[in-house]
């Protein structure tokens, strides 16, 4: 065959490639600038810094929120948040572009409807829309989206029922639809996948899904019509069909309910026998001093007392030992309060605040003679009294500023008493996810600093107990306390024996191996604090809860990084501080080597202190280098 046509048709075959190419380049920046016309309400800015004009390239012209694959140079990321868009969503637009991996627009005030044209992205992974003025029903194309991982579409005005097929994408792993108007029943989700769910304050009604035990009553708040776990509001079991015309169906059905109301009475009978049985065992218990303009009431704290939680009415008790012949001597005091030398019985009869209440016992608030004091009554612990004495005198001799040492301790077999002078601003916990209402918030340079103090603090308590094999055991945010400078200290130190009672408490990879590493001396109890410390950090970098001992936070992370979407970790309030992103990212790796699933591959608390205080030092470095930012 002759060659020569060959040639020919290669050579024409590479002279028109170019051609197509930009062909299609020129279509996707159409479609992007379609798109923004009807997003702007035709009034995108037009200043140099925003490209999105028909003279420039999205990827080289680097077009303001676009993100392009070096690689290919096609766009694979368009965020736009914050923009105050008054516009229209054009999907038919931006679905042109289909190499789009990630979309967000939230925080503007856009309106109308997600046109059904969305199911034409079919490479859309992350969908954020939140915060706008969307209205209307989901439209039923959102299923087609089967490579979708992230859907927000929170705090809009959508109406009407959630589309089932999106139920049946089962790579999802977050959906936020909380704060619509959405109505009928939650579809079936792969729960078992999911790992961010809440829909709470809409229009919602019916049994809630079975969520794996993964999500909890704020995550269905708000929807009266809502039942089942976990919700406190039982759903009541469905009536058998009668047939249509039936003459004998209203006194069935008359008959099913009566049932059922008789069924409820029974048990509300039962409950309220027991609970009188109960307030007639503690009759000889409760002492009421009627004396002074409003009466006390001391109870005494034993097994079968009753405990209020915290967040409830503020009471005060008597701290009263359920031991019988209990002399002073048994509580040994470690250090004197600021006031005055401390009395065993002038500390049981002291009126005690209930601050809070956990898995292994309670802690409250007492003042005695002028001085304010904490006393941690922890039941049921199995350590022996020589062991826990040997203990709590090892802490003492270890002598740091930012660790809590207790003042005194009481043990006996059944309960143990710890005394610590109380801290007057709270805890880690309360200032990242409590009530902002002030407008405080934690920012990048005070939780770096915290981060730095607590490791130094943690590694300074390792090495000097090392020993001893006394690790703190339960560190977590509500154990980081402000003193009242305002400076973060460590509570309870050396509380909880990690061997004996946090089995539970490790990652999978941990508990499965604490057996078989237990006997021969390679599992370190203090590497479990290690762990606890970089969920801590992951708790500063993202501003989210913890739940289950932190390893869902842990699994969360992980899934977010593994998808190279690393920004979305971080809290919103550092993002809005501009905090640069790969300080969060250095901080961040300093969090995952914590929890490593390895616990021998972990570092030491020192080599974590150092590696958190360098990043401190070239924080506190580039802030005085860099010069202020001034907007036009």
């Amino acid at each position: 065959m002759d060659p020569a046509p060959i040639r020919v048709l290669l050579t024409m075959t590479f002279l028109i490639f170019p051609i197509l190419s930009s062909s299609e380049q020129d279509n996707v920046k159409q479609s992007l600038l379609q798109f923004m016309f009807k997003l702007s309400a035709g009034n995108a800015p037009n200043n140099q810094n925003w490209g999105w004009n028909s003279s420039s390239d999205p990827c080289s012209g680097k077009w303001m929120g676009v993100e392009c694959d070096k690689s290919s140079n096609t766009v694979k990321r368009i965020v736009l948040e914050h923009l105050n868009f008054t516009g229209t969503f054009d999907a038919s637009s931006i679905c042109q572009v289909q190499t789009l991996n990630v979309l967000s627009l939230s925080g503007n005030n856009i309106f109308g409807s997600i046109p059904q044209d969305i199911g034409n992205c079919k490479r859309l992974t992350h969908f954020y829309i939140s915060r706008n003025l969307f209205s209307g029903s989901l439209p039923d194309s959102l299923s087609q989206l089967s490579n979708l991982k992230r859907l927000d579409i929170s705090n809009n005005d959508f109406s009407g029922e959630l589309p089932p097929g999106l139920s049946r994408i089962s790579g999802l792993l977050s959906f936020f639809g909380q704060e619509n108007q959405l109505s009928g029943a939650i579809p079936e989700f792969h729960f078992s996948n999911v790992v961010e769910f809440n829909v709470s304050n809409n229009n919602l009604s019916g049994p809630v899904p079975d969520v794996k035990g993964k999500f909890g009553a704020d995550s269905f708040s708000g929807n009266p019509l809502l039942c089942g776990k976990p919700l406190l509001n039982p759903c009541l079991p469905s009536s058998p069909p009668s047939k249509p015309g039936s003459k004998h169906s209203h006194a069935v059905r008359f008959l099913i309910y009566s049932g059922y109301m008789l069924v409820v009475l029974v048990v509300l009978l039962l409950v309220s026998l027991k609970f009188l049985r109960r307030n007639k065992s503690k009759e000889g218990k409760i002492n009421v001093d009627k004396k002074g303009p409003a009466a006390r009431t001391n109870v005494q704290l034993s097994d079968s007392s009753s405990e209020h939680k915290a967040g409830g009415n503020r009471s005060e008790y008597s701290i009263t030992s359920v031991e019988a012949g209990m002399v002073s001597s048994s509580l040994v005091v470690l250090k004197s309060p600021a006031k005055n030398g401390l009395k065993f019985e002038d500390l049981l009869r002291a009126p005690a605040e209930l601050l809070g209440r956990g898995k292994h016992g309670s802690l409250y608030k007492v003042i005695l003679d002028g001085a304010v004091l904490s006393v941690k009554r922890i039941r049921d612990w199995g350590i022996s009294s020589d062991e826990f004495t040997h203990r709590m005198q090892a802490i003492d001799q270890v002598k740091h500023p930012r660790v809590l040492p207790p003042v005194a301790f009481y043990c006996s077999k059944q309960e143990k008493l710890l005394v610590y002078e109380y801290q007057p601003n709270g805890s880690l916990f309360s200032l990242l996810h409590g009530s902002q209402a002030d407008g405080q918030v934690l920012d990048w340079a005070s939780r770096l600093s915290i981060a730095a103090i607590v490791s130094e603090a943690l590694a300074f308590m390792h090495d000097r107990l090392q020993d001893d094999r006394i690790a703190h055991g339960n560190l977590k945010s509500t154990n980081i306390l402000f003193n009242k400078n305002m400076e973060p200290c460590i509570s309870e130190y050396g509380l909880m024996v990690v061997q004996n009672q946090h089995q539970s408490f490790l990652p999978k990879s941990d508990s499965m191996k604490n057996n078989a590493l237990r006997g021969a001396g390679a599992y370190s109890n203090f590497n479990i604090d290690v762990y606890s410390f970089g969920v801590i950090l992951l708790e500063l970098l993202t501003g989210k809860l913890v739940q289950n001992n932190g390893y869902d936070l842990a699994s969360w992370v992980h899934s977010v990084v593994r998808e190279e979407w690393t920004v979305e970790v971080f809290d919103r309030a550092l993002v809005s501080e501009c905090v640069s992103e790969e300080r969060m990212v250095n901080l961040l790796q300093v969090a995952l080597k914590c929890i490593n699933p390895s616990p021998n591959e972990r570092p030491s608390m020192s080599q974590i202190a150092a590696m958190i205080n360098t990043l401190k030092e070239e924080d506190e470095r580039s802030m005085i280098s860099e010069p202020s930012l001034v907007f036009p």
